[in-house]
């Protein structure tokens, strides 16, 4: 059985491929969600500035009595803080709310193609704080195509990772594929559907595919772990979420099987090409821009 915990980024550093994500999780519930995740063996922890949890996030990792080395953390920095000198300071921010000196990874959250200059300008930032040994890693996520052909045009330093929407109804083929020839590793968020979609003209969801419930038949697992086994047989990462303390044991019981060839191939073939998130071009300050607070 091919090994498939841990994914080395282009610049050498180690991840933890499969993450534990807090996107949409309250505040006062974050705290418990990671120190279980922790509990149940997650090393990787996924927040961003704009979902209001860092702190949270940070107070369970100090808690959980690990080696601060043992926890591979990743937040993003949101488009109000774009810009050179806001980027480097929506990085103190939040460095200060996770309680952490360095940050494992840093992405910019949202290509902001409106403003694409100040994307620019946020990333020569993330280049700059890498360089200083603040990050050991930097990215970008929501990046399609044309926005990382632009940014790679200008970057001195190409992104480890490029975080996504992937699951099995919405595989962004094109982009993955960029990725890959440039050495960017995918990164998965909402890797097993978490919305609902439309699919064969039924509102239906991934957790109720029927060739997915097949497949987990076979293995004796559930949906929920072969979509995930699914991203990391593929060499992708994954960042499940969840609140539920039996899901978020689940969720990383991923380690002990294997699916065929034809199995990630039929799940490849669901994909619907409908993406279940935002449009990347659609994210303006307008419309998302929102003051990340200083504590």
């Amino acid at each position: 059985m091919s090994d498939a915990s841990t994914l080395t980024l282009n610049n050498c550093v180690t991840m933890p491929a499969l993450g534990f994500g807090v996107f949409q999780t309250p505040p006062d519930e974050t705290r418990a969600a990671v120190s279980a995740a922790l509990a149940d063996g997650y090393r990787n922890i996924d927040t961003a500035a704009a979902y209001g949890n860092e702190r949270q996030v940070g107070e369970a990792v100090a808690a959980a009595g690990l080696d601060r080395s043992e926890v591979f953390v990743e937040t993003k920095i949101w488009i109000s803080d774009y810009g050179y000198d806001q980027t480097l300071h929506g990085f103190e921010k939040s460095a200060r709310k996770l309680g952490v000196d360095q940050i494992d990874l840093l992405i910019l959250h949202q290509a902001l193609p409106s403003e694409f200059d100040k994307t620019l300008e946020a990333y020569r930032a993330l280049e700059t704080l890498l360089a200083d040994g603040k990050v050991r890693a930097i990215g970008v996520s929501n990046f399609m195509v044309d926005h990382l052909t632009a940014l790679l045009d200008r970057a001195t330093v190409v992104p480890a990772v490029n975080q996504i929407e992937v699951h099995p109804y919405f595989t962004q083929p094109q982009v993955q594929a960029m990725n890959a020839e440039h050495g960017i590793l995918t990164q998965a968020w909402s890797p097993i559907g978490g919305i609902t979609f439309y699919r064969d003209g039924q509102h239906s969801s991934t957790l109720q595919d029927p060739d997915i419930g097949r497949i987990a038949d076979a293995h004796g697992k559930t949906p929920a772990q072969v979509m995930l086994r699914w991203h990391l047989q593929r060499g992708r990462s994954a960042i499940p979420k969840s609140t539920n303390p039996q899901r978020i044991a689940e969720n990383i019981d991923v380690f002990d099987f294997e699916l065929t060839a034809t199995e990630l191939a039929e799940i490849d073939a669901l994909d619907t090409g409908r993406r279940g998130g935002p449009e990347p071009e659609a994210i303006t300050l307008e419309t998302f821009g929102r003051a990340i607070p200083e504590d």
